[in-house]
């Protein structure tokens, strides 16, 4: 049933746009709980009424077709969703634009039409006017009038290496950058990146059950290796382009961009070795840039989403780490305090909306913000996002006490509606019992079998983390645990730990794990672990295994090689084991560059820990991940191989980084890992 409803998310609603007049909001909601495809639908304010705008199966008329660049894209966002999956509206909210089976559709007052464009498409945008509508198709950047005419290329890429208006591999990964282009607000120009991946060097990634099958290639940026080389223009509808002037080569990353009618055209800057961040202003009509703002640091400068952008009244907003925070500052004047972990800028315009955790991590509020001060507009205990146009604002929120989000309508802050949420319920409820523990206080949650007694009978331990930077698993929301219960349920005390590095704990906690990745994680972990023991005594210390996927599955893998007297045995899911493999943004940020750190990379890798595994271990990777690549599982089999290490190495044939998604497999694939798990920790350590 997680597999068939995602997770109990299908039939959310997701992705809100409110007209500026607050009289409308879009968002994209599934038609029940158990449908993948995604409608387009559209809130009355004033009447509280919800229609549908777009319905694929309608639009389409048969199955949806996506384009292995489209795949590409949402394999980047975890999306795992079909029909309407992304949306973007001009200026007003009146003309809607999205892709469908590789097609441009709008929806102008209601009415839902296709577009004839070049196909496949990527990433359609109306312009802020609503009179055109951008879009991507074969690395070209393309246009076309909301009525239908004037299709057009603006910028077509020089080979079969170069790209238009697309994000890159590390921008979509590991930058949170989905998007290529930026309109203006006029409508009558575009801010376009160009991208030249010859210099990246070329991985294959096969499919061994299908010999027949030719490899596919892909441009992987690995740490130390060249990066896509990337530039930016300006380009009117004309297809007239002004190349935008900056030192690209000590300020290669392009973060993001914004350009709005606050000011001039803002692009974001990084430095490889991600010490400093630039924001500089654009002159369209040259391409001159001027320094706005500069932020260094002597680990790393930290990317916000949502930030830099100009308030209304042309005031810069950004995110800083300052006096142990991480501060919303608009212009020169810090508008949060030291107390407050600002998290995400949803919305600029006369004011800032954003969201923050304050002394709980555990929880994500919504505030406003200007220059005056913040205001925090979620008060209930929970996980809150939201979206806002002129007076209204749309507050979506999951909390411990229900499962699914609860989203309500605030017009100057007082409740005026709510968008409806119906996913399946889940069949069973999270009971998370919560923890601060240890001298570095670290948050932890144990799960314990439904109706189970303490004092009952000691319980096999299953530490479940995540444990790295990007990631939280201690969190005010039910459906945070509902995995975690299952695992319960069978019949283990669950523990999850959100050690250092992790997000809500401010610029110092962050920066704990600096060319430290394998001692503080798994430290950490360990510390929780044993603290939790004296106040759980059902937790038997002698039966504890530990579970994760991705940078969980390394701290599972480095957890069974350096630490077997504490867990007995490990199921590493898609683990990085050796860093050089693993892309130059993310590595690089914490480890350095592996030409200068060596020791850094080895101290951090697994492969040189072979010869110590004492614990049970399980390695399951995904063939077709282009993230993680199957390499780094594969190496390590073939280490404890040659060590004389006995352990269980499962491939999933045609799944990448996300695990597998059909209904009988997924949980055949969790059920699997129950019975191996119980099986090796009553065989005990080897």
């Amino acid at each position: 049933m997680q597999a068939r409803t995602q997770r109990f998310t299908l039939g959310s609603p997701r992705q809100f746009a409110v007209s500026p007049d607050g009289a409308r909001v879009l968002f994209l909601r599934s038609a029940s709980g158990e449908d993948r495809s995604h409608q387009l639908w559209q809130l009355d304010v004033a009447t509280g009424q919800e229609s549908v705008l777009a319905d694929p199966a309608a639009l389409l008329g048969g199955d949806e077709e996506l384009s292995p660049e489209e795949r590409a894209r949402r394999e980047r966002a975890r999306e795992q969703a079909a029909g309407v999956v992304g949306l973007a509206t001009d200026a007003d909210a009146r003309v809607v634009a999205f892709a469908l089976s590789g097609k441009v559709f709008v929806a102008v007052d209601g009415q839902v039409r296709a577009l004839e464009t070049a196909t496949p498409v990527v990433d359609p945008r109306p312009d802020p006017t609503g009179q055109h509508v951008a879009y991507v198709s074969a690395n070209a950047m393309r246009v076309i009038a909301v009525d239908g005419s004037g299709d057009r290329a603006l910028a077509e890429p020089e080979t079969e290496e170069h790209a238009c208006g697309v994000a890159e591999f590390i921008a979509a990964e590991e930058m949170d950058r989905s998007r290529g282009y930026w309109w203006s607000p006029d409508g009558t120009r575009l801010l376009v990146s160009f991208t030249d991946r010859t210099p990246v060097q070329r991985w294959y990634i096969a499919d061994p059950a299908n010999p027949g099958t030719e490899p596919t290639k892909v441009a992987y940026p690995a740490a130390g290796t060249p990066n896509v080389v990337t530039t930016v223009g300006v380009v009117d509808l004309d297809g007239n382009r002004v190349d935008v002037d900056w030192d690209n080569e000590a300020l290669p990353y392009l973060v993001t961009a914004h350009w709005s009618a606050g000011g001039p055209p803002l692009i974001a800057v990084q430095s490889r070795d991600q010490r400093t961040i630039q924001v500089r202003s654009i002159d369209p009509a040259t391409g001159a840039t001027e320094l706005v703002f500069e932020q260094t640091d002597d680990t790393w400068v930290d990317i916000v989403p949502g930030v830099p952008a100009w308030t209304a009244d042309g005031q810069l907003v950004t995110v800083q780490a300052l006096d142990g925070a991480y501060r919303l500052v608009i212009g020169d004047k810090a508008v949060t305090g030291d107390t407050t972990q600002v998290r995400s800028v949803l919305d600029v315009g006369e004011d800032v909306l954003f969201t923050a955790s304050l002394d709980d991590p555990r929880q994500i509020h919504v505030f406003t913000g200007d220059t005056g001060g913040a205001v925090q507009v979620s008060t209930a205990d929970g996980v809150h996002g939201g979206a806002r146009g002129g007076n209204v604002t749309v507050l979506s929120s999951w909390s411990l006490d229900y499962s699914g989000p609860r989203v309500r309508v605030l017009r100057d802050g007082a409740d005026v509606g709510t968008i409806r949420s119906e996913p399946v319920q889940p069949p069973l409820t999270p009971n998370v019992r919560f923890a601060t523990v240890g001298e570095r206080a670290l948050r932890t949650a144990v799960l314990y079998p439904t109706g189970h007694q303490p004092g009952s009978g000691k319980l096999p331990v299953l530490v479940s983390p995540y444990g790295g930077p990007h990631a939280q698993m201690v969190l005010a929301s039910r459906n945070a645990y509902l995995t975690s219960q299952w695992f319960a349920d069978q019949g283990f005390a669950v523990v999850i730990t959100d050690g250092r590095g992790t997000p809500g704990r401010g610029p110092a906690w962050d920066r704990e794990i600096h060319h430290n990745f394998a001692s503080v994680t798994l430290k950490d972990q360990i510390d929780a672990l044993q603290a939790l023991a004296d106040s759980h005594p059902d937790l038997d210390m002698d039966r504890v295994a530990i579970r994760g996927w991705s940078y969980g599955g390394y701290l599972s893998a480095l957890a069974a090689m350096r630490r077997p007297d504490v867990f007995h045995a490990a199921i590493a899911g898609a683990p990085v084991t050796d860093w050089t493999l693993y892309d130059t943004h993310y590595t690089e940020r914490y480890l350095g560059h592996p030409d200068e750190e060596p020791e850094v990379y080895k101290r951090n890798s697994l492969m040189d820990d072979a010869d110590n595994l004492r614990a049970r271990l399980m390695i399951i990777h995904g063939l077709a991940d282009d993230n993680v690549v199957v390499a780094h599982g594969l190496r390590l089999s073939a280490a404890l191989t040659a060590a004389g290490k006995p352990h269980a190495l499962v491939p999933l044939v045609a799944v990448t980084h996300m695990t597998p998604q059909d209904e009988q497999t997924a949980e055949n694939f969790l059920m699997m890992q129950v019975r191996w798990l119980f099986e090796a920790l009553d065989r005990g350590q080897s």
